[in-house]
This record gives structure tokens, sequence and C-alpha cells, in this order.
């Protein structure tokens, strides 16, 4: 990973910030803060897990939105405590709440573990299709709103945000590099964190997570597949991210309830779909039927040899061999749109 942020805070301290590719559940810190959406997924999942032999009754004492729960370890994670906040559901859990997730996390715990050294997040979002760099810079936009305006514990010198997925780490870092370029944020006479950033990243932490519900939005209709993982992250993703779309997609193996439900409401918000036909996955192709009766453009994309279904034969396609392919003919395809 690159150097850690360097943010000079009042009273001539420092706070890291950095990105780890490591597991949240054995790193080493005072507070691991997870998020509890009103049901147990990812990290948090497992951090009840792994508590429950020696916290009797932690699955039934778990926060409502807006709460908290500041819970010893015992020795059971690599963290001394973890704090539980309750947020919105799954579904309702977006940018927004995820940048105030993440300034409500060193609100609270100014107020009671000001002695708090270390801290590990996640970011929360990407494992369940939001977007990921949007999501990644929302959480660091709550963390520097807390940090601008004082409320955040006055021993923190490290910020480690997790991440156990390499690929993912590698992408976080490199907009954390991007974002914060100086990698010094100092401050004023008057003891105030001053941002120390161009016209355009001040504008950009202005309004991520806040106005990101605004942007255009492709959703991307495809099979959850480990062998197309590099389709989406670096083909889909890419050309959508530099077409200035956002880009989510439903892993339907992450939620609850009535998924389809959520993939309505996302295919009705975007401007665009982005199918991808291969290997027939019927989701694929009922997310498309829905696009196609709410009128929505949509473009289909089919690995080079595969056959579509009869009822897609006669729509163009992009046909690719090659990830690249995608990327450059997807991101063409939407600056025209």
């Amino acid at each position: 990973m690159a150097a850690a942020a360097y943010i000079k805070t009042p009273g001539s301290r420092s706070i890291y910030l950095h990105v780890e590719n490591r597991d949240a559940l054995a790193y080493q810190a005072d507070v691991l803060a997870l998020k509890y959406a009103q049901n147990l997924y990812g990290a948090d999942q497992a951090a009840v897990g792994a508590l429950s032999p020696k916290v009797p009754g932690i699955s039934n004492d778990l926060p409502q939105p807006g709460d908290f729960r500041l819970i010893s370890s015992r020795g059971q994670l690599g963290a001394t405590e973890v704090l539980f906040l309750g947020t919105p559901p799954l579904y309702e859990f977006r940018y927004r709440e995820i940048r105030t997730f993440s300034r409500s996390v060193l609100h609270i715990l100014s107020n009671v573990a000001p002695g708090v050294i270390r801290l590990a997040m996640t970011i929360h979002g990407p494992g369940f299709g939001l977007d990921e760099l949007e999501c990644f810079e929302s959480s660091i936009a709550g963390l520097l709103d807390s940090l601008v305006s004082g409320s955040f514990p006055p021993a923190l010198t490290d910020i480690a945000i997790l991440e156990t997925v390499e690929r993912r780490a590698y992408r976080f870092d490199k907009a954390l590099d991007q974002l914060i370029k100086s990698r010094v944020l100092e401050i004023d006479p008057n003891g105030l964190l001053q941002l120390q950033f161009g016209a355009a990243t001040v504008e950009r932490f202005r309004s991520v997570g806040y106005a990101s519900d605004g942007k255009p939005l492709v959703f991307v209709a495809m099979p959850f597949r480990d062998d197309m993982r590099d389709h989406y992250d670096y083909g889909i993703s890419n050309a959508a991210q530099r077409a200035g779309f956002l880009c989510e997609r439903a892993d339907y193996s992450h939620f609850t309830g009535d998924v389809f439900e959520w993939v309505k409401n996302r295919i009705d918000a975007c401007k665009v779909v982005v199918a991808d036909l291969s290997y027939a996955n019927p989701n694929v192709y009922l997310e498309v039927g829905y696009a196609w009766g709410r009128n929505k453009p949509t473009i289909l994309l089919l690995r080079d040899g595969d056959t579509p279904t009869f009822d897609v034969q006669g729509q163009r396609r992009l046909t690719y061999k090659r990830i690249k392919d995608i990327e450059e003919s997807l991101h063409l395809e939407l600056t025209h749109l």
C-alpha cells in the first residue's frame, strides 16, 4: 500500500489514515467499528459469530438505527472492543448513510471512548452491489467531517480502512492517494483542520454521499461468477466511471427478502442498463425484460462465441473477447448515450 495519509490535528498531533488488505477480525486495534443494518451481513456477521461464545445473547442486543453498542471482544478478536452502530436496513443503506456512519463513529467514540488510539473500519456497500469508489469516498468524507469539526477522540492517532479483497484494497488505496494528494492536512493558527485540496477535490468531498443518488446510474445485470469478477471491476465499472456514471449491480446471494423489488427500484432509477448475456443466466434475462418493459436504454454484452437465447437474437450486442474490449466499447456507448 502507499504511504499513510498524514493528518495534522490540533495540539501538533497526527492521525495516520491508511488502507490495509487485512482481515477485520484479526487486525490489532483498540476499536473495530462495524455497522448493524438490522440484520447480519459480512464482517458484522463474522464478528458476532466470533464473539458469541464469550458474549452470550449478543445477537439479541444489537442496536436499532441511530443507537450503538460498544462491546469488549474478550480476546475473541484482534480489536479490544467492537462498536456496532445501528443503521437503516441494507436496502436503505446507501452513500448518504455511509457518510453519516463514518462521521458518527468518530463522534460516538469522542464521547464514550476518548482514549481510543487505533481505530479500524471497513467500507460498506461494495460487497452488496453499490459503486465501490463512491462508497469509499463517502466513508472518507464522513471521517473528514468529524475531523474538521473536532468531534473525534482526543487520543486518536491511527485510522485503518480494512478490506479483505486484495484487488479492492488496491483500488481503495489508489483512490486515497488521488483524493489526498499532499497526504498532509494542516492546522491554521486557530487550531482548525484545513483541507489543503484543489477546488475540484473540495467540491467532491462536499457533495459525495449527499449528492450521490442524483448522479446518472448504470445498473449492471450479469452472472455472479468468480471468472467474471474482472469483467465487472475492470471492464464495465471502469467504463461507467470514466463516462461519469455510478455503477451498481445486485448480488442475490447477499440479500434477504424480496431482492427483485430492490432490483426493480434500481432499474427504475438508472439511466441505462448494461447486461452481460454470457452463460444465459435467467436472472439477467429477467432484469433485461423488466428494463425493456420500463423503456430503459439497454446495452447488451456477449462473449465472442456465445449464442444468445431466441429472445434477444435480433438485438444489437457488443461482442467481446477481452476485458479491455468491454471497457473500450462500453465507454464509447455510454459517452454517446
